[in-house]
């Protein structure tokens, strides 16, 4: 079992994802390259919190810095969230094929409830 966790696309990758105000920059930085500033503003919470999380996600290769002038800009890079990605898609297989069986029964269900109503309505009278 200690095996399992080599097969993960990026521990850090994983591990930065996990927390949600790490997840909310990554939503921010799709709309583009932003500075450490603004992204700040964007939370209730202190700026060094917010350059813990900055720091987490550049370890996790999740964002690349950059320096124009005296500001910082963060960007986001794709590059782990496809890994990560690649890995979920066979978990998405999975619950597909499970959706599309639980679909296959209650269609049945649905069409055996309305070709004999009335066994139904006696199964509710006991």
């Amino acid at each position: 079992m200690s095996n399992l966790a080599v097969t993960y696309p990026s521990a850090a990758a994983f591990a930065a994802l996990a927390d949600p105000t790490r997840r909310a920059v990554l939503d921010l930085l799709c709309g583009g390259s932003l500075p450490a500033g603004r992204i700040a503003e964007a939370f209730p919470v202190l700026r060094p919190a917010i350059s813990r999380h900055l720091r987490l996600l550049r370890r996790a290769r999740l964002v690349r810095e950059r320096r124009e002038g005296r500001r910082r800009m963060y960007e986001l890079t794709p590059g782990p969230l496809k890994a990560v990605d690649s890995w979920l898609s066979g978990y998405r297989k999975f619950w597909e094929m499970n959706l599309a069986d639980l679909k296959a029964f209650v269609e049945t269900e649905q069409a055996m409830e309305q070709a004999c109503p009335r066994s139904k309505a006696r199964t509710k009278r006991k």
